[in-house]
């Protein structure tokens, strides 16, 4: 099956009518549909069930078009890549970050590396994935992460990024936001988010803190559950600084712990790349000053 198959196929599961599909795909719709049955008979299953008029994928067609629509995106962007490197990048340094908001200052990063060493491309990676898995198994050159963290990881170089405090994150509308620093005690009677993502440090601060003051709890399974729950003034939540979305829909309000967390960044050991280092460098010098500007 040669890519023009695989376009074929998903724009035939997406429309569910093959002369809509062939109008376009620009080609007749007896010629899609030799190409569809050669797909299936090449593959040993139907993927589309035909009713007079009527087109539906078949259970194994629909599993099939879901995988193929993963394939074809990845096709694609390894082209595109490909292309990339082709037309002005002679390497490519790839870094993993599990939020958006940990790539707030890379753009400047970036750009200053860039007039450094115009030839490397710089590839950041945002997902919510088991990055220390994704590492150990070589997919990006770079993670951001904490020591902790990356102190499970063999054959790794830890780099310090900077130190990131803990805050209580409010509504702005919510009369805890004018605080200057939280305590414990200012959080009677309301509720707090736990558990979900926490890490080991947070929950310990949790921990301290529903020791000292008595509160109700809520469970929050994912970031995006904190930041809407907070949004609309069902609970209030600890996090740590370097998770801040540097917009003006919450508060950031330093919160009273010597709890903190070691921001790093981890590369494999075995990489002496110069453009790695000079790229890690540059990171860290500028990661370490916006962190003391903006509060991290």
């Amino acid at each position: 099956m040669n890519t023009k198959q695989m376009d074929y196929v998903i724009e035939v599961a997406q429309t569910l009518n093959f002369n809509r599909a062939a109008e376009n795909l620009f080609i007749s719709q007896p010629a899609l549909s030799y190409q569809i049955k050669t797909v299936e008979e090449e593959i040993g299953f139907l993927i589309f069930e035909r009713i007079g008029k009527t087109v539906r994928l078949t259970p194994a067609g629909q599993q099939f078009y879901q995988q193929l629509i993963n394939i074809r995106q990845q096709l694609q962007l390894a082209i595109e890549q490909g292309q990339n490197f082709s037309n002005q990048y002679s390497e490519n340094l790839t870094i993993g970050f599990d939020l958006r908001s940990h790539l707030y200052f890379l753009p400047e990063v970036i750009k200053e590396f860039r007039e450094l060493q115009p030839e490397v491309l710089i590839t950041p990676e945002i997902s919510q994935k088991d990055w220390l898995t994704a590492f150990r198994e070589g997919e990006v050159d770079i993670i951001f992460t904490t020591r902790d963290q990356a102190e499970k990881l063999p054959n790794a170089s830890i780099h310090p990024l900077y130190t990131s405090y803990i805050y209580l994150l409010v509504n702005p509308d919510d009369p805890l936001a004018q605080l200057k620093k939280a305590r414990p005690k200012d959080l009677l009677g309301r509720t707090l988010l736990v558990n979900g993502g926490s890490t080991q440090t947070l929950r310990r601060v949790q921990k301290s803190v529903l020791e000292e003051v008595k509160l109700s709890t809520l469970n929050s399974p994912t970031h995006d559950f904190t930041m809407v729950s907070v949004a609309a003034e069902q609970a209030i939540c600890l996090s740590p600084g370097y998770l801040k979305d540097f917009s003006d829909e919450f508060r950031w309000v330093p919160f009273e712990t010597e709890e903190s967390f070691d921001c790093v960044l981890v590369t494999q050991k075995f990489d002496q790349r110069h453009s790695l280092s000079d790229f890690v460098l540059l990171m860290q010098d500028i990661y370490q000053e916006k962190a003391q500007e903006f509060q991290l």
